[in-house]
């Protein structure tokens, strides 16, 4: 199996560290005394979703939703489906759909339509990485951890052919990888 080589750090454990307990801060504040459920999407949140959940102060319930695309359009963008759906009830509840990054937010405006017709109370968005620049659709965006532009990233949840995601930090990749 080969290495991916990791280039400059962006965001040091350190640095993601202090921001997702800000994060976390803000949406204690912001649900103080509502029902709430986080929902990871896998496999690139799972990190930062982990230290998120500890870093917010109030009872709260975890759940998971893993989308991929169809075998037979895997050339074809913007297709796709939910391999692993919610196992928690979510009708009149508020939900926190958590992302590790959003680029086009076309997923994640997939993610959130599906999860509307299930009648939530309401529905955000929380993402560690957000880059405006490459978005093609509005994706409700509450919570951002930090704005990002085109670079490739890996590490704390982002992959190159499923390597690298438990790097404690966030490196940009050499453009050769």
């Amino acid at each position: 199996m080969e290495q991916i080589p990791a280039g400059q750090i962006r965001f040091s454990t350190e640095k993601l560290q202090k921001r997702i307990r800000e994060l976390g801060q803000e949406i204690g504040q912001d649900y103080a005394g509502q029902e709430l459920i986080l929902i990871s999407v896998l496999k690139g949140s799972l990190y930062f979703f982990a230290d998120l959940t500890r870093a917010i102060d109030l009872p709260i319930q975890l759940d998971f939703i893993s989308i991929g695309t169809y075998p037979t359009t895997t050339n074809q963008k913007g297709i796709v489906r939910i391999t692993k759906d919610l196992d928690l009830e979510i009708t009149g509840k508020h939900v926190l759909l958590v992302e590790d990054i959003i680029r086009t937010g076309l997923t994640t405006a997939y993610l959130v339509q599906a999860l509307q017709a299930r009648m939530p109370a309401s529905i955000k968005v929380c993402t560690l990485l957000s880059n405006p620049d490459e978005q093609l659709i509005n994706v409700p965006i509450a919570y951002c951890g930090f704005v990002i532009t085109a670079t490739r990233l890996i590490g704390y949840g982002m992959d190159v052919r499923e390597q690298g995601r438990n790097l404690p930090y966030i490196a940009e990749l050499p453009k050769s990888t």
